[in-house]
């Protein structure tokens, strides 16, 4: 071990051994500690994933086509038939549909069959010394000590992530303390190895988000010729009866279904698929910050039931936006005076927002959606 590997060891050490008198006061046992933080290890690799960014990211096309195969249905419809009353009980309970639970499950951890071989307490130690974000996972690791000390799982088998998401539901520790629960009734929140326990426990977390029992998550929609693709912004919000008035239907001409708080997604901008998503789309949204992951979800879950995947055409000529790309946009959207927020190389709502400002501003559509001839016009001099 060289002088830098001896030294961070060193430095690792002392903060574990600070760490332990923090647990001890916040009420975790000693043999809990002892036993948890004995052989804690420092991994590196563990770092290395939380401080990359990839340049690369990924089209709502892309996600979909990955995550929402034909593999996966075919798996989640097979696996369903083994769990069905533990699936149902947890529908029935919670009031969450069978296909939403089983289609979260699959995008978690594909119905359990992937979920992580970190230590989450080594990672979660990790991460906690490393100090990017240093109070969040120490709060996660006093949590995880709580799960140990409770008897739900040992040591060993706490896997999970590198960044500590645990088991077939991926819950952090403070989540798993929050929601998980013991359907199976054999005294233990076994999110790593009980379907009953997994099954409810996602449905738990959803109820307790706000889930609307019978409203659907969204679906697909067509909208009116001359649509103001402004008003596909996730802050504007109204009933599908309203939405109706302006000309939006369904793929296939039906009326809408009733959803109070409406509001139009468009993944793909202007050229792509049109959805009318409501309250459940974000709901879905408080288990994962992602719309392409929470489409994703709904979609799946469409498709385990024997329903349509997305209907109309991707523009699948457009490229995904590199990491510099981003900056490079964010970069040309601030200095023509379209506040982007700090070029962060994130095409986050900040961005989008001021992206759909400069289309209004020189007659595009303004769907807040980037591709390769926007930034190409934005840097001209």
């Amino acid at each position: 071990m060289g002088d830098g590997a001896l030294t961070l060891e060193q430095d690792f050490r002392r903060w574990v051994a600070a760490f332990r008198a923090i647990a001890l006061d916040a009420g975790i046992d000693e043999a809990t500690v002892g036993s948890a933080l004995g052989d804690v290890r420092y991994l590196a690799g563990v770092v290395e994933q939380d401080r990359s960014q990839p340049e690369f990211s990924r089209t709502a096309w892309d996600y979909l086509d990955r995550t929402v195969s034909e593999r996966r249905i075919r798996q989640g419809q097979d696996k369903l038939v083994l769990v069905r009353a533990e699936a149902d009980a947890a529908a029935a309970r919670y009031g969450v549909p069978v296909d939403i639970l089983m289609a979260i499950w699959g995008m978690e951890s594909n119905y359990g069959a992937n979920v992580g071989n970190m230590p989450v307490i080594d990672a979660l130690a990790t991460l906690g010394f490393d100090g990017r974000r240093g109070d969040w996972a120490r709060g996660q690791l006093l949590a995880a000590l709580r799960i140990l000390q409770s008897g739900d799982i040992d040591r060993a088998q706490m896997i999970g992530s590198w960044a500590g998401a645990m088991g077939q539901t991926q819950f952090l520790p403070s989540n798993f303390l929050a929601y998980a629960v013991d359907a199976d009734a054999n005294g233990r929140r076994d999110i790593w190895g009980s379907a009953a326990d997994v099954l409810a426990s996602t449905a738990n977390f959803l109820a307790r988000s706000g889930w609307q029992a019978g409203q659907p998550w969204g679906l697909e929609v067509r909208l009116p010729s001359g649509f103001d693709h402004g008003r596909a912004d996730p802050a504007l919000r109204q009933s599908s009866a309203s939405w109706a008035t302006e000309g939006l239907r369904t793929v296939d001409g039906a009326a809408l279904p009733a959803l109070a708080d409406g509001a139009v997604f468009l993944p793909a901008g202007a050229r792509g698929p049109a959805f009318l998503v409501g309250g459940n789309f974000r709901v879905i949204l408080r288990y994962n910050n992602s719309t392409s992951y929470a489409l994703a979800v709904g979609l799946l879950a469409q498709r385990l039931t024997g329903g349509p995947g997305v209907l109309a055409s991707w523009p699948r000529e457009l490229s995904a936006f590199t990491r510099s790309q981003v900056l490079a946009l964010q970069t040309a959207l601030n200095r023509r005076g379209f506040d982007s927020g700090p070029a962060d190389g994130i095409l986050g709502p900040a961005t989008r927002g001021a992206v759909r400002l400069y289309q209004r501003s020189v007659g595009l559509a303004p769907d807040g959606f980037a591709d390769l001839d926007l930034l190409q016009r934005l840097e001209l001099p």
